[in-house]
């Protein structure tokens, strides 16, 4: 039998990714106001940039999210509801679930990936290592 434990992992590991996504939206312009070098690093925003285009792809062509897929398939095999786990993966669960059309988050994926190619252009990323410097 699966640990409800293992369940809350995979639950929290998702959140964890949601956050990632969702907070480099704001970061990335104060970050740029307040001089932080980390947001214009280049593999920073390509990673931010490549994991809301994930995202809204599966979103798009219908596909469940894989981590979405092995949360319920430990869930059905640890024997739990779909809310069902320790109060910490409940939480997590709460805070990455909710009850909207498909075609909402649909629609909010593929605005944050055109805030995201806009962000690409505001705040620029730094040019890739051995370009943008004069070099004799």
């Amino acid at each position: 039998m699966v640990s409800p434990l293992l369940v809350d992992l995979v639950v929290w590991l998702h959140l964890a990714y949601a956050a990632f996504v969702v907070s480099g939206y704001g970061l990335i312009p104060l970050g740029a106001w307040l001089g932080w070098r980390w947001v214009r690093r280049r593999r920073y925003r390509q990673l931010h940039l490549a994991a809301i285009v994930l995202v809204a792809a599966e979103a798009v062509v219908g596909v469940v999210c894989p981590l979405t897929e092995l949360e319920n398939a430990l869930r059905q095999a640890a024997g739990l509801r779909a809310q069902a786990g320790t109060f910490m993966g409940r939480l997590a669960y709460d805070l990455l679930y909710y009850q909207f059309p498909p075609w909402a988050f649909t629609s909010a994926y593929l605005l944050l990936v055109a805030l995201g190619i806009a962000l690409w252009w505001v705040v620029r990323p730094a040019p890739p290592r051995g370009r943008g410097r004069a070099t004799r």
